[in-house]
């Protein structure tokens, strides 16, 4: 049985939401499934990816394929260097403890690169806000300067019409 690790679309029309799964490469894009690794949700920025990293690996040593979106975020996730560092594992290029500091490393710096990442469009939406009330306070001045001299100029009739 050829397994493939996959995404399964959930969600409604519009608003796409995908579970990770391990299926047989017969089963459908929907249907039934091995097991469930995790889920990916794109409608967010940066998209959130919850992963079962060890049983997603697990799978992949048992030669388990991945599709071209699965593989991308099994390698965002670090699933593909795990599965990659365990194979030097085996064939003793490194020990275990090696292997794992590694990971934590390539973990550590992921994360710091994904902070940067949340804080750059933090900034990003804030400057868009100020901008955006700042156009709108011209707005608003340009409204009233146009709106005075008509208040002025009815003012100014209705004293010529009293004299």
């Amino acid at each position: 049985m050829a397994v493939k690790i996959r995404l399964q679309r959930h969600g409604k029309k519009g608003k796409p939401f995908y579970w990770i799964v391990a299926a047989d490469a017969r089963a459908k894009r929907d249907g039934k499934y091995l097991e469930k690794l995790g889920t990916y949700n794109p409608n967010q920025n940066p998209a959130i990816i919850n992963l079962d990293v060890d049983g997603a690996v697990k799978w992949l040593q048992n030669g388990a394929q991945p599709t071209d979106t699965a593989r991308a975020i099994l390698s965002y996730k670090g699933a593909m260097l795990k599965h990659h560092l365990a194979g030097g594992v085996r064939k003793g290029a490194f020990s275990e403890e090696e292997a794992e500091k590694k990971f934590n490393a390539w973990l550590e710096e992921k994360g710091s690169n994904i902070d940067a990442k949340k804080e750059g469009l933090a900034k990003e939406i804030s400057e868009a806000k100020a901008k955006a009330l700042e156009a709108e306070k011209a707005v608003n001045e340009a409204r009233i300067a146009a709106a005075t001299p008509q208040v002025e100029a009815k003012e100014e009739a209705a004293t010529n019409e009293e004299e």
